[in-house]
Order: structure tokens, then sequence, then C-alpha cells
């Protein structure tokens, strides 16, 4: 079967290709990818190329599929896992394998398996490690989105604190603590503060949210603009002042860092509370990234830090758990929507286009669009002129935001992405 996919040859170096797939072994599963949503994680290993930890040697002649946030179906399934998977079911893939000590993840290092393919080719030891997911709920787009929100839900996870007078570790965030996001209106911060007000058994009794882009920063506020247990701060500060005030000079339980800056991680650090955790959310692509830690605070206050890199299995059952239960909405996190075809453009330059998460819809030709511009570039008389009118009035109705029904009329109505070849 031939596929169209974004092939990873090294660094800065992503082409769009059509070509063949093999006939599947008797341990794997065939697939066809409908969504992905791009991730900082694949601007980065595009930028390293093979330096990267996750991504082989020799990728000019075994070039890698990108894209690990990815939702679908079951096309065809290998003698092995008949008895488990059957054709026409919908999945997702937890791209942490970590299967025999292996760094190798969908996305990042397989020839046959990425989310920026039409169709591909999933390993035996996807099955194995049990990260093959079963997906039933109606949209594709909320399971591309179930990945990033695992990697939340992971993060909350491994904070932790301790019993007052005991060396025990209890795990997660405090519940109804004082807890601080810096640099937190981006599309995870987003994840973080629904997950954060909506996920956990307890919601934090305080909840302030720092980003330096007001727009962004107001779009966050309008977005849970609801009524909550939690108080709910939003504010574009960086003052030790200003922020400890907010605390009621208390400090913070749990400080989230959702951006690789020293000074960043150095001002949460000053912000924690006594047995504070401090979470480094963010993955910095230099490694020499380092900051400032006060070690009298470690030994006296019992501050600590910990930081994590994607979610497990467990995390992302989880999020979808949540998501069919109505407890959390991922559509805040989506800002932009295109086709494979824009896929290169728009993951080379991921730093620089603002908004939040953008998601692909692997069997269309479209430019990567924003939402908020629907309207406006309706008016432009283009081939995708009525597309964008429908769909404007479609997400109106939904304040604004993606949702099913715009989902469905996008795959009924884009131009399909067929032969390159024909272009």
């Amino acid at each position: 079967m031939k596929t169209i996919a974004a092939r990873l040859y090294g660094k800065n170096d992503v082409r769009i290709e059509e070509f063949e797939l093999p006939e599947i072994k008797t341990d794997e599963i065939l697939a066809r990818v409908v969504t992905d949503s791009l991730c900082m994680s694949t601007y980065k290993a595009i930028i390293q190329g093979e330096e990267h930890k996750r991504v082989p040697n020799s990728l000019f002649d075994n070039p890698i599929i990108i894209g690990h946030e990815f939702c679908g179906e079951i096309v065809e399934v290998g003698s092995k896992w008949k008895h488990k998977f059957s054709v026409g079911e919908k999945f997702v893939i937890q791209p942490a394998l970590n299967c025999n000590g292996s760094l190798n993840a969908p996305g990042y290092s397989y020839e046959y398996i990425g989310g920026d393919s039409q169709y591909v080719i999933i390993p035996n030891e996807v099955m194995e490690t049990d990260n093959l997911i079963k997906y039933h709920s109606d949209g594709y787009y909320t399971g591309s989105l179930s990945e990033p929100l695992s990697c939340i839900i992971g993060a909350f996870n491994a904070s932790y604190h301790t019993k007052k007078g005991s060396y025990e570790h209890q795990m997660g965030c405090k519940q109804g603590g004082k807890m601080l996001i810096l640099a937190g209106a981006g599309p995870m911060g987003i994840g973080a503060i629904d997950y954060a007000l909506n996920g956990l058994e307890v919601s934090p009794s305080l909840l302030v949210v720092t980003d330096i882009d007001k727009e962004r920063l107001d779009k966050a506020r309008n977005t849970f603009d609801k009524k909550i247990d939690s108080k709910l701060v939003f504010t574009t500060s960086s003052s030790r002042e200003e922020l400890l005030e907010l605390s009621d000079e208390d400090g913070y339980d749990d400080v989230f860092v959702f951006a690789p800056i020293s000074d960043l991680v150095e001002l949460g650090g000053k912000l924690l509370s006594k047995d504070g955790c401090l979470n480094f959310f963010a993955g910095p692509t230099n490694r020499d990234f380092c900051a400032k830690l006060n070690f009298y605070d470690v030994h006296y206050s019992s501050t600590h830090i910990v930081g994590t890199s994607g979610g497990n299995r467990e995390d992302m059952i989880r999020a979808v758990e949540l998501m069919n239960e109505g407890k959390l909405h991922p559509e805040a996190m989506v800002t932009h929507i295109g086709g494979l075809d824009s896929v290169i453009k728009a993951t080379l330059n991921l730093p620089n286009i603002d908004g939040g998460k953008k998601l692909i819809y692997t069997g269309i030709s479209l430019p990567l669009t924003k939402i908020s511009e629907f309207e406006s570039l309706s008016k432009e008389n283009t081939e995708n002129s009525d597309l964008f009118i429908n769909l404007h009035h479609i997400c109106k109705n939904y304040g604004g935001m993606w949702n099913l029904e715009a989902e469905r009329y996008l795959l009924s109505h884009a131009k399909r992405l067929g032969d390159l070849n024909e272009k």
C-alpha cells in the first residue's frame, strides 16, 4: 500500500513523499491516520536530527516518519493480534513505549510509523507494551490531544510532597494547595489549567497563571471565565514580591515552569513554600541548560524539584477517560488546522507561530490556518473560500473553538491530498 508522509532525513531535512509500505507481518497492524497534533518535541527532533536521543543513526538511508500525537483507525490486523484488535476500531498510541530500556518511539524512531502519514504500520512492540489504546470517542482531534494531555497528567503525578515528620513521599500535587504555573498561557499551559481545575480529585485553593504575552493571557482568562472552586488569577507579573503577595506571602506548594528560561526556573524556586515542589515541565534543547537552586531552602524548608518527559500509558488512558466524561475540554488548546502538505513549514516554524495546538488532518490538502481567521480568509476568493466561511459559522456556534461538527465538515468537504505526482 502507498502512503504519503513527512519523513526526516537529517537536521532540518524533512520531505513530504509518497512511498510504498511493505506488507504487514503477522505481529503488525496496518492503520490509517486521521489527525496529528504538532508538538515542539518534533521541532526539536528535526533541528537535532541524529543527535536527538530518540532518533536513530543513518537517517539519510533510513528516514523516519515524524509526528507522535495521532489518532486513526485500524485497517488490517496481523494474525497474532486478531484476538485483541479489529478492523475499523479507532486508536491512539502512547509513544513512550519504554520497551526493554529503549528510547524508541513512534514519530521519532521508525520508518513506517509516525503521525504525519496517511497510513502506518504499527510494530509488534507497541502492542506488546500495551501502548496501542482503543479509542471510543466520536472525534479524532480529541484523540490526538490525549497524548499532550497525558504529558500534563504525568507531570502532575510526578510532583510530590512529604508527610510532616516523615520521609514518606505523597505523590501528586498538594490537595487544595496553592499552585503557580509560570509561562502558562501556551497550549500546554491551557491543558494544565484545565486539568488543575477539572481533572484533579481536589483542585488547588489558589491557581496563579503568568505569561508575558498579554493577548495570550487574556485568551486563557476568557477560556476559564466560569464558576470554579479555586481562586484563579492571571497576571503578566514576573515580580517575586507581587507573586508572593498573591499567595498571602506563604509561597506556593506546587510551581510549574512551562518555558526553558533560567530566570524563570530560578523565580519558581524562590516562590516555593515549605515542602514546595518545583516541576520543570519545559524541555530545553540545550544540554547545558542550568539554573540556580537555593540549597539553604532545600535543607531547611524541604523544597525539591522534579521533571518529566512525556506521560505513560496510564496517563493517556486517564486523559481519554476525563475527556469522555466531559471534564476536560482540550478543544481550547487548538488554534490552527491544516493538511498534511502544511506539516513541514508549520513544524519548522512552530516557535514563531502564535496560538496553541496546530492540528493536522493527514488526508487533506490545506495551508495551516488559524481558526479565528476563517471569516476573513473566506473573503479572499480562493478555492477554500466556501470551506472557510462554513467552518467559521460552525465554530462560531461553539464559542470560536474547534469541534466535532467542524471536523466532520472538514473531512467531507476539504480537498483530498492524492498522488503527489499529480501536482
